[in-house]
């Protein structure tokens, strides 16, 4: 059974708030509604980020994001003296890269962690 939008939006979210995790940071807000940004609201260090997570499937690089949408996200989070970052998790199927991931057999992933917004 073929994972739909949400559920592959919460491996990548999982995926990213491990990481902020280990990485020492404070949730002061997780939103893991599909599309509804930013999905982490967090501090590191005193200093407030804001993280846009998106589930990325191949072959799509999980690097690029939506520049129109990261802008208006960096914009939002200046008025909050607020970091900006993009996160992409690549999400393939280890079986069969063309075949969607679902939930009979194992995924791959492709993450290379945060990607700070400087516009």
């Amino acid at each position: 059974m073929e994972l739909n939008k949400q559920e592959l939006h919460n491996l990548a979210m999982n995926v990213v708030g491990k990481d902020l995790e280990s990485q020492g940071y404070e949730f002061l807000g997780v939103n893991s509604k599909f599309k509804k940004d930013p999905q982490f609201v967090a501090l590191k260090d005193k200093k407030l980020h804001f993280v846009v997570v998106r589930a990325v499937a191949y072959p799509d690089d999980p690097i690029d994001y939506d520049k129109q949408l990261m802008e208006k996200m960096k914009n939002h989070a200046d008025k909050f003296n607020a970091i900006t970052f993009f996160a992409g998790v690549g999400l393939a199927n280890k079986v069969d890269y063309d075949k969607p991931v679902n939930k009979e057999e194992d995924y791959i992933i492709n993450y290379q962690g945060l990607i700070k917004i400087e516009i």
